[in-house]
């Protein structure tokens, strides 16, 4: 299976702008344009990701890692499989944006937005490639640790449990974020059931306030 940037949301690119609706003025829209083309010219998108068995207690079959919350147990309420997933636009993208920031602070907050928009579609992607996959079977929507109250700090379990570093070249900062920024781990409930989809984005996830993604200028990647 392969990662696949196929495009960038527009809407999705003026709403990590945070753009409030009306008309764009010509000049925004045209540098959005160039800013989401030299992403997509310059990704090298990366994905990864591996299937657990989930045992009766909640920890994943062959590992340490129990995924913890309320939140978490909710979603996972009858599956009795786990896919742990990541995705990265890679270090080419990453250093586009530094670029930026050295050199054009208005061009790096339109970069950094876009590749927020290109994480996401990497991740639907590889989601809908996955559902594929495992059809008939069932599969819930993904959820990050960070979002509601499943801890930060079990990304450094579900990082090391997939490998990151040495799969797809992604890392952690001390405080728990992920070195490329444009970075998303996961975790998506299996199921013989079909699986409602659950509200997304920073508006019902119950750790907003405290979030550290937020506190970056960035997000989860569950919005």
């Amino acid at each position: 299976m392969e990662a696949r940037l196929t495009g960038i949301d527009r809407s999705l690119t003026l709403h990590y702008l945070q753009y409030r609706g009306g008309e764009l003025p010509d000049g925004l829209r045209a540098d959005i344009a160039r800013c989401e083309r030299r992403l997509l010219e310059t990704a090298r998108p990366r994905i990864t990701w591996r299937l657990f068995e989930r045992l009766p207690d909640g920890r994943l079959a062959g590992t340490d890692f129990r995924p913890a919350g309320r939140d978490v147990a909710s979603l996972l309420a009858g599956c009795d499989q786990v896919i742990l997933m990541a995705a990265t636009l890679g270090t080419e993208a990453e250093s586009l944006l530094r670029r930026a920031q050295a050199r054009d602070m208005a061009e790096a907050v339109i970069l950094d937005a876009a590749g927020s928009a290109a994480i996401e579609n990497v991740c639907d992607n590889l989601c809908a490639d996955l559902a594929a996959l495992l059809a008939p079977r069932y599969l819930t929507d993904r959820f990050s640790p960070g979002y509601g109250d499943m801890p930060l700090d079990q990304q450094r379990t579900l990082c090391r449990v997939l490998e990151l570093e040495r799969r797809i070249g992604v890392s952690l900062s001390e405080s728990g974020l992920m070195i490329p920024q444009k970075s998303v781990t996961a975790l998506i409930g299996v199921s013989d059931e079909p699986q409602p989809m659950r509200p997304r984005g920073c508006a019902v996830c119950e750790n907003a306030e405290n979030c550290v993604y937020r506190k970056e200028g960035t997000d989860c990647g569950k919005s």
